[in-house]
């Protein structure tokens, strides 16, 4: 749409309103969509490089992303009623003083991805019922006394991605309404700690991607309602033992992507109320027993991308029986968990396994019982029979497609097809297994003790067994002579007995 002064535009307007009854419709500019039903107005890639001025004045919503609007002016004052304006991802340079006298009607106003550097505490005069304001991706560099002190019903404030150093202790002075505040991926040195006196109310704070590479004690002093805190992507090396002193309400917290070397067991102790962690993308190596203690109300904890992440002990979280979600993904040092490491968690449902360097798994890392939801895609799984209770879990509870890696044979399988003969297992029953493995091993221990009995006493049992073996052959030859004694005896008692008749020579 081509430029025309604006004493052209408010004569093309009387035109179209007296002489035309359809005016409203024949007003929509080209390649907008116009619906005076719904009262929105949307110009998203319409070429446009000034607001227009020939709408219904009635319109609500107006969105006029992503066109070639390089300022603000007064055409704003046709439209009284409008509750949601759209400037995003236009040329928006300055925004003149009460540019936005006659909206006290509006509640967001979305002005990112414009070019705007500047801004004075008269700017977003008339603003009275404004609740949302988004200045996300411009060039601001300082926020100065009061700057938003007109604003007494803002709720959301994005000024993430500008360029802002500075920042006066005052200039969220007035923002009693304040809830959310985006201050990251700015040009902070350190954390604004004296700004934030102020905010009271403050429920939800994003100043991650900032060049403090240190949490000082009470660093979000005054925010004692914030529930949610984002430092992400910070390059956090140090976090004092009392930063997060006052902050008994927050219940999200996203340490993500910075320089940890280990976990800040005792500085978290202090959020006895959080309920999710976010703490990947850091440098620790393990992680200990008790390493998460006093988070007894944590219900989710995400450790994704910790690239030197090797181990975890078996309590590691012995002090958060409330979880119910565990990730652990892309630590591609991480091969395997230590038996028990999950253990004693009742409530836990969710443990994602994804992306790791994990071979096995052993049915003792953790009660499966009340687990809804397994995932271990994307490991270099080796199929034998150790996995072969993995099998009955996936089918009885339609856990995790797992792919194996190994053996060659199994390569690409999924492990839920195979059987226990084509895992290498000799029985398939995994008890029978375990009772044949163990009564081998008290028969080898009994036999290894028998035999290191016998080793011991040698000479006694071999004393024992000549007086055995000279016993029996004395006990032989006495009886062989009894029984021989006993027979010729036995011979003459049997004749004795028995008188025989002599007979006479004269009878013959």
């Amino acid at each position: 749409m081509l430029k025309m002064p604006f004493v052209t535009h408010l004569l093309l307007l009387a035109v179209l309103t007296t002489c035309i009854p359809n005016a409203t419709a024949l007003g929509c500019p080209t390649g907008c969509l116009c619906n005076d039903d719904t009262y929105v107005v949307e110009c998203e890639r319409s070429k446009l490089d000034v607001i227009p001025i020939t709408l219904n004045p009635a319109i609500q919503r107006l969105v006029l992303r992503n066109n070639k609007i390089k300022t603000v002016d007064s055409a704003f004052q046709f439209y009284r009623d409008l509750q949601y304006v759209d400037l995003s991802s236009n040329h928006v340079v300055n925004i003149p003083t009460r540019s936005f006298l006659h909206q006290e009607k509006l509640q967001e106003l979305h002005l990112n991805k414009n070019k705007l550097s500047s801004l004075n505490n008269k700017t977003f005069q008339g603003l009275k019922s404004l609740t949302v304001l988004n200045l996300r991706e411009n060039f601001l560099e300082e926020l100065s006394k009061g700057l938003f002190s007109i604003l007494p019903k803002l709720e959301e404030l994005n000024l993430g991605q500008n360029r802002i150093s500075k920042i006066d202790p005052l200039a969220f002075d007035g923002l009693f309404s304040l809830r959310v505040l985006y201050l990251d991926d700015n040009s902070l040195s350190a954390v604004p700690t004296p700004s934030f006196s102020v905010l009271g109310s403050l429920a939800e704070l994003h100043v991650g991607l900032n060049g403090f590479t240190v949490l000082p004690d009470e660093a979000f002093k005054g925010l004692g309602k914030l529930s949610v805190l984002d430092v992400s992507s910070g390059g956090l090396s140090n976090i004092s033992s009392n930063a997060f002193r006052g902050l008994t309400g927050l219940r999200s917290l996203n340490l993500a992507d910075n320089r940890l070397v280990q976990i800040p067991t005792a500085q978290l102790g202090y959020l006895s109320r959080l309920e999710d962690l976010i703490i990947g993308q850091n440098e620790f190596t393990r992680l200990g027993k008790g390493s998460f203690k006093g988070l007894t109300n944590l219900r989710k904890i995400d450790i994704t991308g910790a690239n030197n992440l090797e181990h975890l002990e078996k309590g590691t979280f012995s002090d958060n029986l409330n979880l119910e979600t565990i990730v652990l993904v892309s630590n591609k040092r991480l091969e395997s968990l230590e038996d028990g490491a999950l253990v004693g968690l009742p409530n836990l449902r969710h443990l994602v396994l994804r992306e790791n360097s994990i071979r096995t798994i052993s049915e003792s890392v953790t009660s499966w019982n009340e687990l809804r939801a397994l995932e271990l895609t994307d490991n270099p799984i080796n199929c034998d029979c150790q996995l072969l209770w993995l099998i009955k879990s996936i089918n009885s509870k339609n856990l995790t497609n797992v792919q194996c890696s190994t053996p060659l044979r199994l390569r690409d399988r999924s492990l839920r097809t195979l059987t226990a003969d084509e895992l290498g297992c000799s029985f398939r029953d995994s008890r029978q297994q375990a009772i044949i493995i163990t009564f081998c091993v008290s028969a080898t221990i009994l036999l290894g003790l028998l035999g290191l009995f016998l080793f011991r006493y040698r000479q006694r049992v071999r004393e024992a067994l000549k007086d055995y073996k000279w016993n029996k052959r004395a006990i032989s030859r006495k009886e062989h002579e009894y029984q021989k004694t006993f027979s010729d005896e036995d011979y003459n008692a049997r004749m004795g007995q028995h008188h025989i008749k002599q007979i006479p020579v004269t009878e013959l």
